[in-house]
């Protein structure tokens, strides 16, 4: 029979301070910083993004709009009036020529707000065309540069 080896116990004389495991202030601060770079990066590439993307979202719904006031005129015969504005799309405006040809339900469920949270303007005639569709942007007020311009269906 085999003997085996004794196996002999090897016991470490350290504090037990020294030997509870854990994480030093010094590797939590690089974590920490890394952390903050990692965050740095995703907002400088994702708040273009975010602007970008709100203005391709107003320029779809001024297109939905356009075609929904092109229906107005087509049957209708005539487009609305300024006064009228966009809500001549939800319900027959008073003065109506021929309130017969005007759709049951309207042109449009229900008028969009801009995605900064402001109403679409309208003027009839437009500036290049026969009309205009458009939002003040960020800013929200006439004019302006960047993301405050303008966006309209002369853009």
């Amino acid at each position: 029979m085999k003997t085996r080896p004794a196996l002999h116990r090897i016991t470490n004389h350290q504090s037990p301070i020294a030997s509870t495991k854990g994480f030093t202030l010094v590797e939590l601060m690089v974590v920490i910083v890394i952390i903050g770079l990692l965050a740095t990066v995703v907002m400088i590439n994702v708040l273009p993004s975010q602007d970008r993307a709100m203005v391709e979202k107003a320029r779809a719904d001024i297109s939905v709009l356009e075609q929904a006031i092109e229906t107005y005129r087509l049957e209708n015969l005539s487009y609305p009036r300024t006064g009228d504005g966009l809500e001549a799309l939800l319900r027959p405006p008073a003065g109506l020529a021929r309130p017969e040809r005007y759709r049951q339900g309207g042109y449009i469920r229900r008028l969009p707000e801009d995605p900064w949270g402001n109403p679409y303007q309208y003027a009839q005639p437009g500036r290049d065309g026969s009309f205009d569709v458009y939002s003040f942007g960020a800013d929200g007020q006439e004019g302006g540069e960047g993301d405050g311009a303008d966006i309209g269906n002369w853009n």
